[in-house]
């Protein structure tokens, strides 16, 4: 039970960090082209990838950090930075094919799934 407290802690911290980043981009860089989003991901990516690095090569991170940090903040931050840290897991085990089955399943299948939810929502809205 605690281990869902400090989840939940670093879920909302991110959630709540991830909406005031992505609108003080939208503020700053009115455009059309998703920046907020952008920025966002590639700060969680860059937050992920200390915390991966932290854990692997010292002892930095206990298993409630690794929580709080990875688990709750970044996967609220964002989902790229989990994407990205099971990406750079299969690349250092020299796992080409399952790196790239990743890769292409994410991509396409998240686009898939928007535009099938998307399409959902057309459907039973007319």
């Amino acid at each position: 039970m605690n281990n869902l407290i400090i989840v939940a802690l670093g879920s909302a911290l991110g959630g709540v960090s991830r909406y005031l980043l992505s609108d003080c981009v939208r503020r700053l860089f009115p455009t059309d082209f998703p920046l907020g989003t952008l920025v966002v991901n590639l700060a969680g990516c860059f937050v992920m990838g200390l915390l991966a690095g932290l854990l692997a090569h010292t002892r930095a991170l206990s298993e409630a950090r690794w929580l709080l940090l990875a688990v709750g903040f970044c996967g609220s931050f964002t989902t790229f930075s989990t994407f990205a840290a099971d990406n750079l897991r299969l690349l250092s085990e020299k796992s080409l094919p399952l790196f790239l089955l990743n890769l292409g399943l994410s991509v396409a299948g998240g686009l898939l799934a928007a535009w099938l939810g998307y399409r959902l929502v057309l459907h039973f809205s007319e």
